[in-house]
Parts: C-alpha cells; structure tokens; sequence
C-alpha cells in the first residue's frame, strides 16, 4: 500500500518512521495489531503503527509502578522544572507538531498550532503550580492539637483522549499531574496515533536528559479493548475520559465498579443567544468561529443559534453572507478556514443529521452537500427549539437557528438540552448579563458573555455538567483532582482529649 509519508519531511524531524511501535514504557515496543493513521484531507495512507496487546500493557503498568515511588518523592518545584523544560521543548517544535495535528485530525494550520500553545501555555500554569500548592492549617477544639490539610500523589493516572484535540487535552492533563507527582499511562485516539507517539518522544527524551526513568511518561496505542483494560484497572486510580458521553457513560460505569476516580469530559450541545441590544458584528464573528472552526468538531462548537426575533432576519442574511466566504481545503494551505471532517464515518453522520433535521421540518438556509470525498460545506438550518433534532449534538458544522423574545424564554431554551459545556449571551443590557451569569441563568460549566462558546483559556477550570460529566480539567483547583486529600492531626502536648469532649476509660 502506498504511504503519503515521503511527502511530509516533517514528520521524521518528529521522530515518525514509515513503521511505528504504538506502545512506550522506557522503551518502545508493540505486539498488537496493525493501526494506519490517514490524512482525512486526501483519505491517504500517512503511516502504519504496531499497536499495544494485553501482554504489552500490563509490561507498561508493571514498569509505571515501579517508577512512581521516584517520581513522587521528588520536590514538586523539582516536578515543576521537568514541566518547565517540557514546556521549552514544544516551543521549539510548535510549527512540526501544529503540522502534523493538521495532517492527521484535519484541522487548520492555525489550529493546530494553537493546540501545541495551549500545552505550552498549561506547561507554564504547571511550573507556577509547582510552587505554590499547599494544604492548609486547621484549629482544633482539643488543646494542644494542630490540623493539617495535605495533599499528596494518586500515584499512576490514565488518560483516554479523543481525536478532535489530540495534543491539548493530553497537555491539560498530564502537566498538571505531572506536577501533582503522578506517573502516567495515555491511550490516545487510535484515529490521531502519529501525534501520541510525536509528544511522547519529546517528553522521553526530556526524562531521560535529566536522569529520569521515561516510564514515568507511558504511552498504549490501540483501540477500544485496550482503554476499557485502563478503565477497568485498580491499579490506576483515576482516569481522565475525553469523548462522548456514550462512551463515557461506560468507562464511568467500569472506574466506579472498582470505585476509582473520574474526570468526564463528554458531549456539549451549545449554544450562543444573541440579545438585540448588542454589538453585532461581534456576535457574529464569534458565531462563525464557533460553529465553522474545527469544521465543527469542538466538544465546545456552537451548534444552536437563538437570535432575538427582532435582529433575526438581519443577523442571519448577514451570517450568511461569512458562511459563503469560507475557505474550505486542504488544512495545511494558510488560506484555509474549515478543513474536512476526520473520517467517512463523520460525513455519514453530517448527511444523516442534515436529513432528519429536514424530516422534522427544518429548513436548510445555507450548505448541506458533501462537497467530496471529506469535505463539506459549512451548514445553517432554521428549526423551532421543540425540534427533537436540536436536542443531540452532532460533531459536525451544522447550526440550528431559532427565535426568541424574551431573554426568559432563551435561558430555557440554553438548558433544555441535556448536555451543559458552553454557552454565550451576547448583549450590552447589564441586567440581562448578571440574570444569565446568576444561579438561575445558564447551567453549563462554561458561562460566557459577548464572546462565543469555543476557545476557552487554560487559566481556568475546564468543564461541564449534566451529561458533560461533571468535570474539570485545565486551571483554577483542577489540580485537586489528581492528588488525594488527607487530614492529620498532631498532639503535641502530654494528655489525651478526644474530639467532641467524650470521656471514656478508667478515672
């Protein structure tokens, strides 16, 4: 079969070979079947991966837990400076890795190495972690007695991360943990391996030049049978889930059998509702992005549109009007704004979403074609908020239009679905933005107001509820998650008084 790989030099500055182990634990290894990573832009052979079997993965956790008495003995600010030279080290590659995240997700060039900034940006969150987190000194009623609050290592965390942002979901996660003193393992998508192996080779080599072990960084490529053996493990107590919520519904189901820990980061459904007293020429650019970048394919994409009835007509010729000058092509061209969709399967479903959209009286007002092979175009369809179809998230850039009067009405409107990542208000009227920003207003984890749903800062806590799971990744305390708390009390004096005054024993 012949491979596109000779046609992108890029890829051996990055440590890619025509043939690839998919497993790394101090070494690479794989005895598994053969993964072929495609370029969804020409549905072309990029390169061939040998992928993890069972008996590799248990030679990768086995060589995890002996490393992470190592690894978290270390001084944190210690953990920070390995962080911190990680961080270096994608500032060096961030055009090789934006390129190759664009070959193989299929995503704009500008995107990808946007994805490698917010790993160096999270890297940067990390080293100032590492010197500043603390537990707490806590009074206690007996006398002679101090509290503690610590916070110390889960031990080894695993990630499953999705193919849509195959670098910055990984970075969220394991420069935070890393920092927390944690080893980890990563199952990747099986679609975006090539950008898996890539970052694990320059956080080995980062390991290995400051003299430690590079399983404390392991790597298990392969599909399905191999991230429901990491759920499933007790000797992994947390795992870090990225995808749908379908999928999530199962790994949670598997971690909390054995009662382990999970952060979820599954579907979203969201939504932008634009007020008639607002700037709309931001409204509408941020809608553009939202719903058009990623060629939809965001857990964060802006799927529903409610305009004020008022501005509606206006907005929508206008929006339309952005839609017809999107570029659409080859991801690597810097002209390009909307690059294909990851793979056959996604087309199938964007053909499919279009049709029953219309089955349930929706009306398409721009695109709906597949352009060819995994291109299409960039779709608007007027629907009511009671279509059923408004209710599922569909990874793809089709965005439902509907009306409102009253911010009320749209606030209902935003969390009548069951997901609840993001959501936007744009408008200028104070008393509207604090209503939707209030405890009655929007119920996603991300509440923003006069910018879209999509592009969230690393500096904050990363996350939703409902059906997006629940939790939260990135900044703020997400680091708590990935450390175990545990209160201790010292009596330094000579008695013994027990809590609550309770006397017990001999006078």
């Amino acid at each position: 079969m012949a491979l596109e790989f000779e046609q992108h030099s890029f890829l051996k500055e990055l440590g890619i070979e025509r043939d690839n182990f998919g497993c790394f634990s101090g070494e690479w290894k794989g005895s598994g079947e053969e993964i072929l990573s495609y370029n969804p832009a020409t549905n072309k052979l990029i390169a061939k991966v040998r992928a993890t079997s069972e008996e590799d993965y248990e030679w990768c956790v086995k060589r995890s837990l002996d490393c992470r008495k190592l690894w978290s003995s270390l001084p944190m600010p210690e953990r920070g400076e390995i962080v911190r030279q990680i961080g270096e080290a994608l500032r060096e590659k961030k055009l090789l890795l934006g390129k190759l995240i664009s070959l193989e997700m299929g995503k704009i060039l500008a995107e990808g190495i946007g994805e490698v900034q917010e790993f160096i940006d999270i890297c940067d969150f990390g080293v100032g972690l590492s010197r500043q987190l603390s537990g707490k000194c806590l009074p206690s009623e007996r006398q002679d007695h101090v509290m503690f609050e610590m916070w110390h290592p889960l031990g080894i965390v695993g990630y499953i991360t999705a193919f849509n942002f195959p670098c910055a979901v990984f970075g969220w996660n394991s420069a935070i943990s890393l920092v927390c003193g944690n080893v980890q393992i990563w199952k990747p998508s099986e679609t975006t391996p090539l950008v898996a192996i890539a970052l694990t080779k320059i956080i080995a080599q980062i390991l290995k030049r400051n003299g430690y072990p590079a399983e404390i960084a392991s790597l298990v490529i392969g599909r399905g049978a191999i991230g429901e053996k990491l759920a499933k493990d007790v000797r992994v107590p947390l795992i870090s889930f990225t995808g749908s919520t379908k999928t999530g519904r199962q790994v949670s189901k598997l971690v909390h059998e054995r009662l382990g820990k999970t952060i979820l980061e599954l579907g979203g459904n969201n939504a932008v509702i634009v007020d008639k007293d607002c700037n709309l020429d931001m409204a509408l650019r941020a809608v553009l992005f939202g719903a058009v970048g990623t060629a939809g394919q965001r857990c964060t994409s802006t799927r529903r549109l409610y305009l004020h009835r008022s501005i509606y007509s206006n907005f929508l010729e206008k929006l339309v009007g952005y839609y017809r000058q999107v570029a659409i092509g080859d991801p690597l061209d810097e002209k390009t704004l909307m690059g294909p969709l990851h793979t056959k399967m996604a087309v199938e479903m964007y053909q499919k979403g279009i049709e029953e959209a219309i089955s349930q009286g929706g009306k398409v007002v721009y695109g709906g074609k597949v352009i060819r092979d995994n291109f299409v175009e960039p779709t608007i369809i007027e629907v009511t908020p009671q279509t059923k179809c408004v209710q599922a998230e569909l990874f793809a850039p089709i965005l439902y239009v509907m009306p409102f009067d009253t911010l009320q009405e749209a606030i209902t409107f935003n969390n009548s679905v069951s997901q609840g990542l993001s959501s936007s208000l744009f408008s200028n009227h104070i008393s509207h933005v604090f209503e939707w920003l209030g405890p009655c207003g929007s119920d996603c984890g991300i509440v923003n107001v006069n910018i879209g749903t999509s592009g969230a800062e690393i500096g904050g806590a990363f996350g939703g509820e409902k059906e997006t799971g629940g939790g939260r990744e990135s900044g703020s305390d997400a680091w708590k998650q990935y450390m175990r708390r545990v209160t201790a009390t010292v009596n330094y004096g000579n008695a013994l008084p027990l809590a609550q005054g309770i006397q017990f024993g001999t006078s």
